[in-house]
């Protein structure tokens, strides 16, 4: 976890909530904030609506009741919720904290219990593999992973409290080897850091050689807050990457056309078909 946050402990009045996002019903989220701390962010808008004053990434709420509200929401005599949930969409079901409350690892055995939704999960914690006899009783549940880079040095500036990209690919391993589906996502490509025809090449050759078959990218959303962060990242740790992200940010069509055709060349070449969403 990022230094010292102190998380607050909340109480929810729903787990389940519908969604507008492509491909699912329903969405989860266990957690209010992120501790991951990556700059580079979306969810960052969420700031908004919390009550926190402190900057993303420097807060957490634990829904402490989020399994009791989630399971009688299950057994509720009203309509039956049907269809696939991803878990989660504006935090990380898996933060460091989730070792100690196993909030999210409660959920999950409703959702067992339950059997009517198609679990999906996105996430950037190796602890989603202590879950692993819980995901095999859900219904064709699939395993998400984020990925920037495999540089261990760029990962711990841009994303500090998430899992090493090594132990990721690791936790994805196990998965795949107990039959659990497993993808990756890799997001945001990061200009003059990740982009490169050597990074991405070593990036795929390893997502493949651990038996990835699908792969996502999706090329840096250059939200205002995200650019600012970014840009004050890259000035004191890559300031020689610095034009390549002020490149992209004045040309983004090109930048866009250009990735997709190297990243084209590159997945002919490593064995697979990334692709971006």
């Amino acid at each position: 976890m990022q230094g010292n946050i102190a998380p607050r402990e909340i109480l929810c009045k729903t787990a389940l909530s519908k969604t507008g996002i492509p491909g699912y019903e329903y969405c989860m989220n266990p957690y209010v904030g992120c501790t991951h701390g990556c700059v580079y962010c979306y969810a960052s808008f969420m700031c908004r609506f919390t009550g926190h004053r402190e900057k993303w990434g420097g807060f957490l709420d634990v829904k402490v009741n989020f399994p009791e509200t989630l399971a009688k929401k299950l057994v509720s005599r009203r309509t039956k919720p049907e269809g696939r949930v991803l878990l989660s969409s504006v935090t990380d079901a898996y933060q460091p904290v989730e070792a100690c409350y196993e909030v999210t690892r409660s959920a999950l055995r409703a959702l067992a219990d339950y059997q009517m939704l198609k679990v999906h999960i996105l996430t950037k914690s190796a602890l989603v593999q202590r879950d692993l006899p819980i995901l095999k009783q859900l219904q064709d549940c699939e395993v998400g992973f984020t990925i920037t880079t495999m540089d261990h040095k760029v990962a711990r500036v841009l994303e500090p409290g998430a899992s090493l990209p090594n132990l990721r690919i690791s936790a994805a391993r196990k998965l795949i080897e107990a039959g659990i589906p497993v993808w990756f996502f890799i997001a945001p490509l990061l200009p003059g850091l990740s982009d490169s025809e050597e990074s991405l090449t070593s990036l795929l050759r390893t997502l493949r050689e651990t038996g990835i078959e699908e792969i996502l990218l999706d090329n840096l959303n250059p939200y205002p807050e995200v650019v600012h962060r970014l840009k004050t990242a890259y000035r004191q740790y890559f300031p020689g990457a610095l034009p390549e992200l002020e490149e992209y940010l004045s040309h983004p069509v090109a930048y866009r056309a250009k990735s997709q055709a190297l990243l084209r060349q590159i997945g002919n070449f490593a064995g697979c078909r990334p692709y971006f969403v």
